[in-house]
Parts: structure tokens; sequence; C-alpha cells
């Protein structure tokens, strides 16, 4: 397949000399700095694209990002890159999409190999801490006698373990010190809850990535799978965590054939197991060290919020030395604001957004950000009494709605009779069954791991007879080796239908999520395919329950940092920029942690492209504090912003000192009060 030649289409489309070069890199590996706006997602674009022009043959490609739809996005770009110069190349990867659903596929592949049964199911996070539960329950750790930590808890602290590889007892005193007493019940716990997995063939996200990286460890497989890939692109490398890390240096333990693109200064996930140590140290990972190309160029900003923001993580302890730049001057350096507390804060903002309103600005061309959910709560108050429609990042996510987990875990436990998780919330949602009455037929289906066969063994409940003859026939028809796909949702939803009138009041609601389930799983495969795929890339959310109101068009965006990150406004309002809440007080007992809230703050002011207001209370109104009762307690300015960095804002004061008043024009005041009795006179004779 021949090279596509400079000044072919793929050579000209908009990249500057940093992203040319970076595209143009003949060896790895390479780690390419991306800063905020730079245009990554390009530069990767058009590298993936110049390798297929070359002639790599796209099924040994591997592109992995942290979500699907970057993933879609890219191959998107790379295709419509060659569509003229090359036409016959296809526009797909087959091996593009997140670290968690290439780990999938590659163990259902390896299945075999590994001790895997490749007809494993996965299960979500709240089906992961549902079984954890169960486990929890039968160890008898949730007898209500003891505050033993919840489920959610119990997940987390095992996800912590998992994702990091830290022992038990460090991740307990570094992110859990509330739970410390418990870590001889938590390992008993954990070794349960393994168990169980491996009983009922199920793996969590986490296994997905553990088992990938075992593989890894594993020096013949290891070579077996990297050998599968002659080329590994890897996006937002700043949020890989140490399982991630080993996979790729497993894949390729010489970097050859490897590209990680990302930022460090963007790294503030450590919550979720990423190692900013992983961008950090990628190329010392290497004999010679690998190659690192900066991208500074901005495309997003005025020049004058980047000088602030470069100005933030000039002060970082360690980083990559970089400096954003932008061709968009402007007159206008971002804003902080200093208010006398959080009442003067809601006032402030919404005065700005109301006049960037006025001027031109629509309101969802701009953001109010915040480090914790809670910040923005006096706030929403205030818009709600301004009648500002807002909507308020994140909602509840599609599968965490209740009739659609119902829906899933029928289909899931026809997929994988031995799913405990699954088949209990099924056999519970039927009239006359509670928990204690579906523990026998639920064993009874485990034991013989088919569902239709183990429940037709059973008395039905004495109450909910006909229902029960009906759910045999569905499962019947689910289990049966001539099940049709997508027609067996089609007939789970037509059964639920009824249980959704009887458990929900609000079941037309309700229906139209499952329509919408029901148009997603027609485009997949198989059954397998679509819950593996939705469980691992879920729709965002559900209708009605978040998101824009349905009778504006119009409306502001509330976000955290963290779920702004990747988004841009024209104006960006930051609250509470004052120590405590930024760095958040839970987050300053290490270094490490400190320099990721700088890092948080460099996120939030990089999302702004034209206007950038930072917010500083001076005070703030504490509630049932025991010792000293309700009070004001008074903050300093963000340590983020010292002295030094001063010159780069505009400072103010909000509301602004009055302007004293003009002695009056006597002239003036006469035809004013002229006017003002003849309006009024006009008035009281009704307009005549």
């Amino acid at each position: 397949m021949p090279e596509i030649v400079s000044g072919a289409p793929l050579s000209q489309a908009r990249l500057n000399g940093a992203q040319q070069a970076a595209v143009e890199y003949p060896g790895e590996p390479l780690l390419v700095i991306a800063g905020a706006g730079s245009g990554k997602t390009l530069t990767i674009a058009h590298r993936v694209a110049r390798l297929m022009a070359q002639g790599v043959d796209p099924d040994r490609i591997l592109l992995l990002t942290f979500s699907r739809r970057a993933a879609e996005d890219m191959v998107r770009r790379a295709a419509r890159l060659l569509k003229h110069s090359l036409p016959s190349i296809p526009g797909v990867l087959p091996w593009a999409g997140t670290f968690h659903g290439v780990g999938a596929r590659l163990l259902r592949l390896y299945a075999a190999r590994i001790g895997l049964e490749p007809g494993f199911t996965i299960h979500d996070r709240e089906d992961a801490a549902d079984l954890l539960d169960l486990a929890r329950q039968e160890r008898g750790l949730a007898d209500g006698k003891r505050r033993f930590p919840r489920k959610h808890t119990c997940l987390a602290i095992y996800s912590a373990m998992m994702n990091t590889g830290a022992p038990l007892a460090r991740v307990l005193q570094d992110a859990f010190p509330w739970c410390a007493a418990w870590e001889t019940e938590l390992t008993g716990l954990f070794l349960a809850y393994t168990d169980a997995k491996a009983a009922q063939g199920v793996l969590d996200y986490d296994d997905l990535l553990l088992y990938w990286a075992q593989m890894m460890d594993d020096g013949a497989l290891a070579g077996e799978v990297g050998a599968r890939f002659e080329h590994v692109l890897v996006d937002e490398y700043q949020d890989t965590n140490a399982l991630q890390g080993r996979i790729l240096f497993g894949l390729k333990p010489d970097g050859r054939g490897l590209t990680v693109v990302g930022d460090d200064a963007q790294s503030i996930y450590a919550f979720r197991g990423a190692r900013v140590r992983n961008i950090l140290e990628f190329p010392q990972r290497f004999d010679p060290p690998a190659k690192v190309m900066l991208l500074e160029q901005n495309f997003r900003s005025t020049q004058p919020i980047l000088a602030a923001a470069n100005g933030v993580m000039s002060l970082a302890a360690e980083r990559y030395s970089k400096a954003l730049w932008s061709d968009r001057p402007s007159d206008e350096r971002p804003r902080l604001v200093t208010v006398q507390d959080e009442v003067a804060q809601a006032q402030c903002v919404i005065q700005e957004i109301l006049a960037h309103r006025e001027g031109g600005m629509t309101l969802r061309a701009q953001a109010v950000l915040f480090r914790s959910a809670q910040h923005s709560a006096l706030l929403e108050m205030e818009l709600i009494r301004h009648n500002i429609p807002f909507v308020k990042y994140g909602g509840l996510r599609f599968l965490d709605a209740a009739h659609v987990k119902d829906v899933l875990a029928v289909l899931r436990w026809a997929e994988n009779p031995r799913d405990r998780v699954a088949g209990l919330r099924v056999l519970k949602l039927l009239p006359g069954v509670g928990h204690q009455t579906a523990v026998r037929p639920l064993d009874c289906v485990v034991a013989r791991a088919d569902v239709a066969g183990g429940l037709q063994d059973q008395p039905p409940p004495s109450r909910g007879q006909a229902a029960w003859g009906r759910f045999l026939a569905l499962m019947t028809a689910l289990r049966c080796a001539t099940a049709i796909w997508p027609r067996d949702i089609s007939l789970v939803v037509a059964w639920y239908a009824v249980h959704l009138g009887r458990l929900y009041d609000d079941a037309p609601a309700r229906q139209a999520d499952l329509d919408q389930l029901t148009q997603i799983a027609a485009v997949h495969p198989s059954r397998r395919q679509f819950l593996t795929e939705l469980t691992l890339d879920p729709p965002a959310a559900i209708s009605g329950e978040s998101g824009a109101p349905a009778r504006d068009e119009d409306y502001l965006t509330l976000s955290t940092i963290h779920s702004a990150k990747g988004q841009e406004w024209r104006a960006v309002y930051l609250l509470n920029a004052v120590d405590g809440c930024l760095p958040s007080d839970m987050a300053t007992g290490r270094q490490d942690e400190i320099e990721e809230e700088r890092r948080l703050l460099y996120v939030a002011m990089t999302r702004a492209r034209d206007h950038l207001q930072i917010v500083v209370p001076q005070r703030f109104f504490v509630t049932h504090q025991a010792a000293r009762g309700d009070r004001h307690v008074y903050a300093g300015r963000t340590r983020f912003i010292p002295e030094s960095l001063l010159g780069l804002f505009d400072v103010v004061a909000w509301p602004p000192a009055p302007v004293a008043d003009a002695p009056p024009d006597p002239g003036t005041g006469a035809v004013v009060a002229d006017m003002r009795a003849r309006i009024r006179s006009l008035l009281e004779r009704g307009g005549a």
C-alpha cells in the first residue's frame, strides 16, 4: 500500500508544525505531551491514518482510549483523511476501544488458555456491590450489631486495591482510615467475593484489567498477544492506573510501536486509581528513553487565560515544562473576584451570567464549575429564584434506573444461570416472591446451570401462580437453542410491561426508556455482545432525570471540575477558590494530593475560551458544629494563586464601591420631572 506523499489531503489537513512533527515521527516509543486544547484528537487521528497509509494492516493497530465515543471519533477522522487519497482503506479499526472493552474481548479470545469460561458475564459497579453484599451477609457482617462498612465502601476499597496494586493495609491507611479496624474481616470478605465471582462465571470491571495484566505477566502469552499488534496508541495516558501501565509494558516491553498521548497537568483522577507517575516516568522506562514531543499551541482560550493557567502550573513540584500559547489576543485578563460570603458569590455569578446573556452570549455557552458537588447548593437555589434554567452534571445513569436494571437482569440470567445477583433480582420481581422464598429456586437453578429446568422443579408461589407460569415460558424461550436476537429483548420488555405498571406509578415514562433500550439492542449482533458493551459503555442518562430542562432550549451548565474535563465554554465561573475547598481540606495530607488539587485548578481554568472568573468568598457559614455551634468561618485565597501570580489577573471586589452621585443639573431635572408627570397622567387616564 503506497504512502501518501506530501501535498496529499492527509498532509494538508489543518496541522501546525508541532502536530505534523508528532504525526510523522518515525520512531517509537513516543510520548506526546498535549496541552489543554492543543488538538490531540486530531493529532492521533492523523498518526493512525498515516500508519494505514504506510501499509500497516488496520487489524494490527490497537487504539486505546477512555471512552468508546473517543475511539469512534478518532477512527472516523482517520477514515475521512484517507477517503480521497486511499479510498480502499477500510474506515474502521477492529481494535479501537476502551481498555475495559478491549480487555473483555481479549479475555474471551484467550479464555480457555487462562482458565476462564468464554461465556462469562460482566457486572457493572452496582451489580458488583450487590454480589459483595451477598457475601457480606453470608459472613455475618451485615447483622446490624456492628458498624461494618456498607457494600459500596467495601467495593471502593476492593477496587482501590486492584487498580493500584497496593496491599489492603496501605489502602485503608491512605484512603479509608475509618475502616482500618476491619482489615481482617475485609480480607475474608474479598476472598469470598472472589470465590463467588469464579463460581458464578462473572467478572467485574476491575477483573477485566486484572486478568489482562496477569496475561501480560506470562511471557509466552504476553508475546503472543503483543505480536497481534504492530502499533499500540494510547489516548489520555495521564489517566492510566498501575494495571494499565503493566498491560502496556507487557504488550510492548521494548516500546517499539508504542505511542502514548496525554498531559501530566490534567491528571486529576487519582480517586479512580489513576497514577500520574505513569506519564512522568514513561520516557525512562525504555533504553534509550522514549522521545518526548510537546503540543503547546492552544486553539481554545485567549492568551491572558493561558498565561494565568501557565502561571499556576509553573509552581508545580514536578511536571513537563511547557507553556501554552494562543494566537487569540485579548485585552481581558481572568478576573479574581473577592466577595463577602457564599450568598454574595451566588449573586455575583448570576449578575455576570445575565450580563453576558444580555450581550448575546447564550446560557449554554457558559458554565459554573466547582470542586465538590455540594459547593453549588446555594447557587442552585438562587438560579431557581431568578428563573434561570440549568443542568448539573452528572445525573442518574441509564443503567442505574431500576426498570432498566430489571430488564437487563432477565437477559443476564438467561445468558448465565449461575449469576446469583441477576437471578435474585429477577425472582423478586414476581408477585409473592421475597428474598427468602427466592433463595431455594435460585439455588436449584445455580446447581443445574439451567434457569427453565431449575425453576420447573420448584412449586409456584401461592400468590401469583399465573405470573409464575408466564415467567417459566419466557425463560424457556430465552434459553432455547432457537432464541433469536434481538427478538429476545422484545419478549422480555413485553413480559415486564405487566410488572412495570404494578411496580411503578410513572410506568409510561419508564416504558420510554425500555423502548430506547430495545432500539440500542437492535444494533448489536448478539445478546452476549449487547450485554457486554452496554455494561462497559452505557448511555449517560435516563429520560427526563438528567440533562437539560425539557421546556428550555437554552440552559446554564453546572459541573464539578472532574466532570468538566474535555469540555469548553465561552465563559467559565469557578466557585470557592479558597483553601479548604480548592484544595479540598480532605486532600492536603500528602504532597501528591496537593499537586493533584493544583492540576484541578488548571483544568478548570483551561475550560474557558473568552471569559474566566474565579470567585473567592471571604467567609462561610457552617452548621452542626457540636463543639462551637453554627458560625462563620473565614477563608483565605487558594494557595495555588499566590501573590506572585496576581499580576496575571484583574483583582476586583464585588459588589464594587458605589460611584458618588453627580450634582443634579437644574435644567435637566425640570425636564425629567415634567416628563414623569405627563407619563403618570397618561397612565391614570388609561392612555387616552
